[in-house]
């Protein structure tokens, strides 16, 4: 079983709130006590905060539901029901979250410590001490929790690393992360060795510091999904700096510049924006035949590239990962490039525009009316069924007030337009009424 988990969907409820309650003040020397139904708490929120620790999402590999707390129901005495705390899910940095359904970023969790409330808990619902007034002072009407929020999410994650290693495989990456860093990745004369993104923390001479991902090999064809494709590009996305291995041996029978040309076409079709990351070009294997020679031709069809003769030339570090040659200009040179790249959002905010159009909006009716196979009326809607949910049935003057709210919402008037005659079946989810018209 892989220990490396990178894109999962899970399912999230946040907590209901406590039932308001029914109750009266029955005291010995108290004449006409009035009500005293206390109301419920609320709810738990669902709060994603991020671990430092974690490193893969492995965690949700056999947990997909997650729900939070509902809070206590109201009492006696007026006295309310107690707020159910939040739970927390603990998410390596570099998790983004997104709703399952319509794709929406919802956050992009990133620092050790960040929290951010993705489902938020039902508000407790009112108890009969609420609903007293001097026309009805001893109410039989309380309210049922809110219904919490529930997501279905899904969770990617792109791991948070300073510069990432990318080319084709067998090229040398994993070694070159073994030699700079306490990392100990898999290392094997054949392709995909590397399964996994690798993580390790690099210190150069004169004293900086970064982190470097060994990314699997890429192949032609990976942005469409070939090889391990697109599994792994996009742990690129977060890096600052590109960090392109060549084998400049040529021992695997390619053109070391086919290489470079084919690994930069996959990385600008999965994505244009991988293009503005500088770059070096890691020529490695310098120490194998044919090498010089290879490396001359390399930079003078990489010269040939150049549209602005004022361009600044690409950098090429010739080095020998086996050998322990060439590293440590390498990676001076890396982090100096490090010091003067900002870090790229993955997710840019739509600029607001200043000017304010007024104009009328229809309201959202908040229901809507249809007819079942069996000539029932179907009511549905987010705002109907959240009204049903928080009715208390259990009582004549809440199911009376339910009545009122339908009739406002203007339900009553366009069943009758729409044909309803008394007697006729109604359906709310899975209970059914009777239409009085």
């Amino acid at each position: 079983m892989s220990m490396f988990l990178d894109q999962v969907k899970i399912n999230v409820k946040a907590g209901d709130g406590g039932n308001g309650m029914v109750a009266f003040r029955r005291e010995k020397y108290v004449p006409d006590g009035g009500p005293a139904g206390g109301d419920g708490g609320r709810g738990g929120n669902i709060v994603f905060v991020v671990d430092e620790g974690m490193r893969t999402l492995l965690d949700f590999r056999f947990t997909r539901h997650f729900k939070a707390i509902p809070g206590e129901n109201g009492m006696s005495k007026g006295m309310h029901g107690r707020g159910a705390g939040d739970t927390y899910i603990k998410v390596p940095p570099g998790t983004t979250i997104r709703d399952a359904n319509t794709d929406r970023v919802i956050a992009d969790l990133i620092t050790n410590g960040q929290e951010h409330v993705v489902a938020k808990g039902g508000r407790g619902g009112r108890g009969n001490i609420r609903f007293a007034s001097p026309k009805n002072p001893a109410p039989e009407i309380a309210e049922n929790g809110e219904p919490g929020q529930e997501f279905d999410l899904e969770l990617e994650l792109k791991v948070l690393a300073d510069v990432g290693l990318v080319g084709f495989p067998s090229v040398g990456k994993s070694t070159i992360l073994s030699i700079v860093s306490k990392a100990r990745p898999k290392i094997g004369a054949y392709h995909f060795t590397t399964l996994v993104p690798n993580l390790g923390m690099v210190s150069t001479e004169e004293g900086d510091s970064f982190v470097m991902a060994d990314l699997p090999g890429l192949i032609e064809g990976a942005s469409q999904g070939v090889g391990l494709g697109t599994q792994f590009l996009r742990h690129i996305e977060r890096t600052r700096v590109i960090l392109h291995v060549i084998d400049m041996s040529g021992s695997e029978g390619r053109d070391p510049f086919e290489d470079y040309e084919a690994i930069n076409k996959e990385l600008e079709t999965y994505n244009l924006r991988l293009m503005e990351r500088p770059q070096i070009i890691v020529a490695n294997k310098m120490d194998m035949p044919d090498s010089e020679e290879n490396l001359r031709i390399f930079k003078e069809k990489l010269a040939a590239l150049k549209t602005d003769e004022f361009a600044d030339d690409l950098l090429v570090f010739p080095i020998s990962a086996v050998a322990h040659q060439g590293m440590e200009r390498l990676l001076s040179a890396t982090a100096t490039l490090l010091e003067t790249t900002p870090a790229f959002p993955l997710y840019e905010l739509e600029d607001e525009d200043e000017t304010v159009l007024y104009k009328h909006v229809a309201e959202d009716k908040g229901y809507q009316i249809t007819r079942d196979d069996d000539a029932a009326w179907l009511l549905s809607g987010e705002k109907l069924e959240k009204l049903f949910k928080m009715t208390n049935f259990g009582h004549e003057e809440s199911i009376m007030r339910f009545a009122r709210q339908l009739r406002s919402l203007g339900v009553d008037e366009e069943m009758r337009k729409l044909g309803a005659k008394d007697g006729d079946q109604v359906r709310i989810m899975e209970y059914e009424f009777e239409f009085v018209d």
